[in-house]
């Protein structure tokens, strides 16, 4: 093997060198992801690869059929037949989950929960791939990762790595948001059922008139918001590792089925060109104030899987899986999902993962996709395996589809935090001042403890730069975390990422 001529310099695989590890090719600053990015698909289909058998990411989950129930007209925005009329009902399947822990890991780590949840309807499955946050640590997929290699094992000591985790914060300043979130009581809640879930992402709704708006969805528990302390989730760690998925099927086994109301924000689609925060920005909420919530409808979850292997660990879903009248947006992060996701349950169950009996649509499907393992059924029977042709097999439906969306800009890596989209401290500030006095004291309990955790010869400028990010945020918020940690605030401000210098 010939020697790594220049071993500081980053290249592909291929060892072409790499000017620009940060950010997506974009068509224009807020355009979607082209997909010539080899270097993004690189990274993101070798990072899919990198466990067997289990998940990468969302590795330990729980998961329980229901029923989801329009209880609002929304079609006016949307022509989804899910949503067609009031009282309709549509079998689903969700899966909750941790993120950054295997498969073994204890319920109640600090860590955001993965919700994400599979409709079956007649047009085909969708898929709602969220977590119980709105927003998320990075805004651009070239990131993801980098940054789930913070979350995971060190490569030398096989531990988690505290000083790796807020090295990477401190330096992507973007993170803050879900990082505050993160360290504050929702960091762990009491099980799945007091939570709520979001799509985080922007989807699309698109009407009968083929007008396209921009939505966020949101689950809101009806069981009401419930979290352990921090002392209490530890204690929990030894107590019952299991307590989330015990509690799931317990309360399901006995009849008291969580339920959670699905409400949606609409924003119309010339509202997002002048919108004063980047709609498509999933370090980003958009306030309620301006786009309030709109009830769809009611989920609940009814019937526990009488296989967990069966029906929760072969359960792949997919942002890329939507339904006529639901779509995409611009959202880089969506972008990247839309290939990352299919792709990880493809290398993770098989090129038909689809032909399981949890991820199979009741409704049927037919193209002319053959082979490959797990080619389950007839494998297409005598048909045709190709298209078109002239022998009565599956043809184009020319009623559904989509509005052209106008694209512009010059193709190009683009900053993703360049002036104008490097706010990443209004947010996180107003949050920590709407807490209650015990949730802001229990957030920086909860940041100092974890922060102490930093060690080795970058911890001081690991913990500086990261103190002048919750300075940003809040003064107050920054000077008792600094105490906390016994730290003067003495280092320069240039050690701070030049996107976030103020």
């Amino acid at each position: 093997m010939a020697e790594n001529q220049n071993p500081n310099r980053l290249t592909t695989a291929a060892g072409r060198p790499i000017w620009d590890n940060q950010n997506s090719q974009t068509a224009g600053p807020r355009g979607p992801v082209l997909l010539q990015d080899y270097l993004l698909h690189e990274k993101l289909a070798h990072f899919n690869r990198e466990r067997i058998p289990e998940r990468v990411v969302h590795a330990k989950g729980s998961g329980a059929y229901g029923t989801f129930t329009v209880t609002q007209d929304l079609t006016q925005y949307t022509r989804a037949k899910v949503f067609s009329e009031v009282g309709k009902q549509t079998r689903v399947f969700l899966r909750f989950s941790t993120v950054g822990g295997e498969k073994g890991s204890a319920d109640t780590e600090r860590d955001p929960r993965g919700f994400a949840v599979k409709f079956y309807t007649e047009e085909g499955n969708w898929d709602l791939v969220g977590n119980n946050t709105p927003v998320f640590f990075v805004k651009d997929p070239v990131k993801f990762p980098d940054f789930i290699h913070t979350q995971k094992r060190d490569p030398f000591t096989n531990c988690k790595s505290a000083t790796a985790m807020w090295d990477f914060w401190s330096l992507n300043p973007e993170s803050l948001h879900q990082v505050l979130i993160l360290m504050s009581d929702r960091g762990t809640p009491y099980g799945y059922r007091h939570m709520h879930g979001f799509g985080s992402h922007t989807f699309s709704f698109i009407n009968k008139d083929n007008e396209r708006f921009y939505v966020k969805f949101h689950f809101i528990t009806q069981q009401g918001i419930k979290n352990f302390s921090a002392e209490e989730a530890t204690a929990m760690k030894g107590i019952d590792p299991d307590f989330a998925q015990r509690d799931l099927v317990e309360a399901i086994e006995k009849g008291d089925f969580p339920r959670w109301t699905l409400k949606v924000q609409i924003m119309p689609q010339a509202d997002a060109a002048t919108y004063r925060i980047n709609p498509f920005d999933l370090t980003k909420v958009w306030p309620h104030a301006d786009y309030p919530l709109h009830e769809l409808g009611v989920l609940e979850l009814n019937e526990n899987p009488v296989n967990y292997h069966a029906h929760v660990e072969q359960a792949a879903f997919a942002p890329a899986h939507v339904v006529d009248g639901i779509g995409y947006s611009p959202d880089k992060m969506l972008q990247g999902r839309l290939l990352g996701y299919p792709d990880a349950q493809r290398y993770r169950l098989g090129t038909n993962y689809e032909h399981l009996p949890v991820n199979r649509c009741p409704y049927g499907f037919s193209n002319y996709q053959r082979d490959g393992q797990m080619a389950l059924g007839d494998n297409g029977g005598a048909g045709p395996n190709y298209f078109p042709n002239s022998f009565d097999g599956p043809q184009e439906d020319h009623s559904v589809g989509e509005p052209a969306e106008e694209l512009h800009g010059l193709a190009d890596r683009y900053d993703r935090n360049a002036p104008g989209e490097n706010d990443h401290y209004s947010q996180p500030g107003n949050l920590f001042r709407l807490m209650t006095p015990e949730a802001q004291r229990n957030t920086i309990e909860n940041i100092v403890g974890a922060m102490s955790g930093v060690t080795g010869p970058k911890r001081e400028e690991i913990l500086q730069r990261q103190l002048c990010h919750w300075f940003r945020a809040d003064i107050g918020l920054g000077m008792a975390i600094a105490q906390g940690l016994n730290v003067n605030i003495t280092m320069p401000a240039h050690h701070a990422p030049a996107a976030a210098t103020v």
